[in-house]
């Protein structure tokens, strides 16, 4: 039985720019204000209930009863402690290259004499408390632990706190739990959707509230972050990383059996993914349809694929010039570039994460090259940046003046003070100089 349903091969020059618009719409975005409104709701009951509401959802959206929301350490070891031996091994091996990149990335204090006797410092500090969203349902998701928790304790966060959807039994994976308590999670919250996200940022009886909120999820936690952080003294957040996205950049030297795989890769992720593929060679486009056929139906995941390939786009493009730009319009999370001249283009697009050549599956990205698979979506890439371990630090200034440091800066600040009509500004400056 053949499940796929793709719209056919669209020819980029036979559209104006309305259509063009029309066709790399993100597939979620039409359900947006139904769902804020829902997740308004939610929003509000976890505020107003607590533990209580937490409960009540999980019942109502997993349905599984929770005695509370968050398990024990006893809890979390033995699930972690029932992982397969070869599961272990895969995060073992994809922890410690997550960790060597992400160790690199540790930023250095800056130190600067502006003039003389007037020090300027750049400094970093680890935030306190964040909160990690590891989604779940029908996929387990070890590989976000590592993506979240390995930057997160190596920015020295105190307090790493892990929501996620519970299972039947009321626990999450043993996988799950393994590469929890192999990064150093501190609270484990069996919650997940719009309301883990409530609990992170309004805090409940068993759930410590967090000073930023961190990962993936479908609309309904992309919705819940964006408000959360909206509130006054709401949390802030990494960024509204929303369902998977896939754009490849194909020449006439791609392997068709490599693009439909790599499509499927992202597709399986949830019905709201997009894949899109754009090329200048309407045979590969052509023998890329029939791939996508023939691995879709041995997929165990192929109902979730094929829903999600209905916003599927295979764009012809006049020359290979010509699909780099519709790649940069875009701005994917994902951008593949299957193309002869794949490393001088990487730099050409905006994109989350980039991934260069033909051997260079996203699906490498997704779990154990060790980037991070956070990534801007809807657009975001065009200046948002991909998860990094800056984003578990805030970065703060100080400044260091002499006696006479300040009174060689005191014409300068005084007249623009005066000049901006702030005089107490211009007499803080006298006051210390007794003028």
């Amino acid at each position: 039985m053949t499940y796929l349903s793709v719209p056919p091969i669209t020819r980029w020059a036979e559209l104006d720019a309305a259509q063009r618009r029309e066709l790399l719409q993100r597939p979620a975005q039409a359900a947006e204000s139904q769902t804020v409104t829902r997740v308004q709701g939610i929003l509000q009951q976890v505020r107003a209930e607590g533990d209580a509401a937490l409960q009540r959802l999980t019942a109502q959206f997993d349905r599984v009863e929770l005695p509370t929301p968050r398990l024990t350490p006893g809890q979390v070891e033995v699930q972690a402690a029932r992982v397969p031996a070869e599961v272990r091994a895969a995060i073992d091996a994809a922890y410690d290259n997550i960790y060597a990149f992400h160790a690199a990335q540790q930023p250095r204090p800056v130190t600067v004499e502006t003039q003389p006797g007037v020090i300027c410092e750049l400094r970093y500090a680890p935030l306190q408390r964040v909160g990690l969203y590891i989604p779940g349902g029908s996929a387990v998701l070890p590989s976000s632990v590592l993506m979240l928790g390995i930057p997160a304790a190596l920015a020295g966060c105190q307090h790493l706190v892990l929501c996620s959807p519970p299972g039947a039994d009321g626990l999450l994976s043993p996988a799950v739990c393994y590469a929890a308590t192999k990064v150093g999670v501190t609270d484990v919250v069996a919650v997940g959707g719009a309301q883990a996200v409530a609990a992170l940022a309004y805090g409940t009886e068993s759930v410590p509230r967090v000073d930023k909120i961190f990962g993936p999820g479908n609309a309904y936690v992309t919705a819940a972050k964006t408000l959360v952080s909206s509130e006054a003294g709401g949390p802030a957040i990494d960024m509204p990383a929303g369902p998977s996205e896939l754009l490849i950049v194909a020449d006439k030297t791609a392997d068709a059996a490599f693009l439909a795989a790599d499509l499927l890769s992202q597709a399986e992720h949830g019905a709201d993914s997009q894949v899109i593929l754009v090329s200048s060679s309407a045979a590969v486009l052509e023998a890329t349809c029939h791939e996508l056929a023939r691995q879709l139906d041995r997929l165990p995941r192929r109902d979730i694929a094929a829903r999600a390939l209905t916003a599927c786009r295979l764009i012809l493009t006049g020359s290979l010039d010509e699909a780099i730009k519709v790649a940069d319009d875009y701005a994917p999370e994902h951008l593949s570039l299957q193309t002869e001249r794949a490393a001088e283009q990487a730099g050409q697009i905006r994109a989350g994460s980039v991934f260069v050549g033909h051997y260079a599956p996203v699906a490498g990205g997704d779990y154990a090259t060790g980037t991070n698979h956070v990534l801007p979506t809807y657009g975001a890439a065009r200046a948002s940046s991909s998860l990094g371990l800056h984003d578990f630090l805030r970065r703060y200034t100080v400044q260091t003046l002499s006696h006479s440091g300040l009174k060689a800066l005191a014409p300068t600040v005084t007249a623009l003070a005066r000049e901006e009509g702030l005089e107490a500004h211009a007499r803080a400056i006298e006051a210390r100089l007794n003028l």
